[in-house]
């Protein structure tokens, strides 16, 4: 069993120990993690070993990034090797200004770019109201999008695909807000296959499907990849003191603080502080957002006791 016997490939679906690995020549194999552990994710880079019909994974490359969340229970590893987090919200059903923060930090800790997209621009007043609540990421320098994935807007479209292209995505979003329209509209059929393949794997109720990678273009130069799990975003990877320089509408604040060991939460002097109460804008700090960092960091500092 030679090193020389491995090939290249990459991981573009995981169903529990199972990996599908796309070839260098592009075609689709089940691996599977040489050993108990099963460590690969989306989107890693692999050299593969075939046996019978089937390969096993012997090695996988270093990861230039890996975008996950973990709580008390578990780590959810989403994928390996963005270039970018796509976080697709809906003007209905309201989104959840804590469970964006959370994906964005998450995305920061691990130097991927966030992109915010609103879909349902099409029901006006919701989606005026939802824009307006986005106001401080457009202030903190967040590319925030508006989208009517229903209608047929080739505008839409067109501004969609200028930031994905030439770009591996990673698209993630509550259930309602339209990440299957997206990724339908962006690549016809997608859905259908992973359903198929799932099936075929007789995958059924027992095999929970993780992230799903798509080429967008024949090229193979453009891929969006398809993240179940948005719901509980937990953070406890993040080290609390380091919260605040993950938030960028905080962090520039922090260098005005009295205290170089400052949490920001009651301090005299605290730059922070003072920026809340200047209110929100391009140079102040959103009492929502205030309240959000509090209680998340009230949250990091209670795990780290254990």
């Amino acid at each position: 069993m030679g090193e020389h016997k491995t090939a290249a490939g990459l991981i573009v679906a995981n169903y529990g120990r199972h990996f599908l690995v796309e070839t260098a020549l592009g075609d689709r194999l089940i691996c599977h993690s040489r050993g108990k552990k099963s460590l690969g994710v989306v989107g890693d880079r692999v050299h593969w070993l075939a046996s019978k019909d089937e390969g096993t994974i012997e090695k996988i490359e270093p990861r230039r990034n890996l975008f996950y969340r973990q709580d008390e229970i578990r780590t959810k590893s989403f994928a390996a090797n963005l270039d970018q987090v796509l976080i697709l919200l809906a003007a209905e059903p309201e989104f959840s200004n804590n469970q964006l923060t959370r994906a964005l930090i998450a995305a920061e800790e691990q130097h991927i770019t966030p992109i915010i997209a609103l879909n349902k621009r099409d029901i006006v007043v919701p989606f005026a109201r939802a824009w307006g609540w986005l106001q401080p990421y457009r202030d903190m320098g967040y590319d925030v999008l508006p989208l009517s994935l229903t209608s047929n807007s080739e505008g839409d479209r067109g501004s969609l695909m200028e930031r994905l292209t030439g770009k591996s995505t990673l698209v993630l979003g509550p259930s309602g807000a339209g990440k299957s329209t997206l990724i339908n509209r962006l690549i016809p059929g997608a859905l259908v296959l992973t359903g198929e393949l799932s099936q075929a794997l007789n995958a059924g109720k027992h095999t929970t499907t993780s992230t799903t990678l798509y080429w967008v273009d024949a090229a193979k130069t453009t891929a969006l990849l398809d993240s179940p799990g948005f719901q509980e975003f937990g953070l406890n990877h993040i080290d609390p003191a380091q919260l605040a320089a993950y938030m960028p509408d905080i962090k520039p604040h922090v260098s005005r603080c009295k205290f170089y060991n400052c949490t920001h939460l009651h301090e005299p002097g605290c730059g922070v502080i003072s920026a809340v109460d200047s209110g929100s804008g391009a140079y102040g700090i959103s009492s929502v957002r205030y309240k959000i960092y509090s209680e998340l960091f009230a949250e990091l500092k209670q795990i780290r006791r254990y």
